[in-house]
């Protein structure tokens, strides 16, 4: 199973690397951090297929770093919701794949996202409404750690503990990096663990890029009842291209075409290394 993901996440990273180099703008490393997460929601956890988009019991995925949509768009084609030759319109005049996810172009993105911290605010709501419905389905979001310097964010996680949602489970993609450089240094938010703990949540630390320890942490969700869950993902901006890696340059620029193939070939001998 293992090795059926991590050819999966090759391949998202390789789109990935490839839509934004033709649409020469982008987020590659924000994108590329949080390929093994989603690459485990879509393909292993959740209960979301072509045929249940319009299910109350299935689950859902918001995108709370809408910037990173690259990531989202690149995972929905390999899981078949996007012609894979889609992907090369990125924000293009008149594509669906915009610069942040629009819900209202592509059926399989839930929520329309892109201003930081009102992504995991939907979450919390559409949770709520799982609940009122007594729906049998798990509310998935994934957060930019920078994104957790936003107000919005506390608010909704204040929200989310109040209310007792054992029916959502955030994502925090941990990279350390943000547009301005070091997380640290623009805004300290350490300590992420004890922080998320005040406010009600049940905390889970892991490897953001290990499918075992995202396996592990899913599963012992599972037993948590009367309050939402954060797993925080620490992770490496840029990671699977050896110059993109832990360089905050990387968050919002798109590769050259000679870059493209460096990334490229990178990407497959790491697909011959691990497969």
């Amino acid at each position: 199973m293992y090795k059926q993901l991590q050819s999966h996440a090759i391949n998202i990273r390789k789109n990935i690397v490839t839509m934004i180099t033709e649409s020469k703008s982008g987020h590659p490393g924000g994108s590329l951090s949080g390929v093994e997460i989603l690459t485990y929601l879509y393909f292993k956890e959740m209960n979301i297929n072509k045929d249940n988009l319009d299910s109350k019991e299935r689950d859902y995925f918001i995108l709370s770093k809408g910037h990173a949509a690259p990531v989202l768009y690149a995972t929905l084609s390999e899981a078949g919701f996007i012609e894979e030759k889609e992907l090369m319109t990125l924000r293009k005049l008149g594509s669906k794949l915009q610069g942040h996810p629009d819900s209202k172009k592509i059926k399989a993105i839930d929520v329309s996202t892109g201003s930081l911290g009102q992504g995991i605010s939907n979450a919390v709501g559409v949770a709520i409404g799982a609940k009122i419905d007594n729906a049998n389905s798990t509310i998935y979001t994934l957060l930019g750690d920078g994104e957790l310097q936003e107000g919005l964010v506390w608010e909704a996680l204040m929200s989310a503990a109040h209310y007792k949602l054992d029916n959502l489970v955030a994502f925090v993609d941990y990279n350390k990096l943000q547009i301005d450089g070091n997380n640290e240094d623009v805004m300290g938010i350490k300590p992420l663990d004890k922080k998320f703990e005040s406010f009600g949540w049940n905390v889970i630390t892991i490897d953001g890029h290990d499918f075992k320890q995202i396996e592990k942490a899913l599963q012992s969700v599972k037993e948590i009842k009367q309050k939402p869950t954060v797993i925080i993902a620490n992770t490496v901006k840029g990671k699977g291209v050896s110059f993109m890696e832990n360089n905050a340059g990387w968050h919002g620029s798109a590769p050259s075409i000679e870059q493209r193939d460096l990334a490229l070939n990178e990407l497959e001998n790491m697909r011959k290394g691990c497969l």
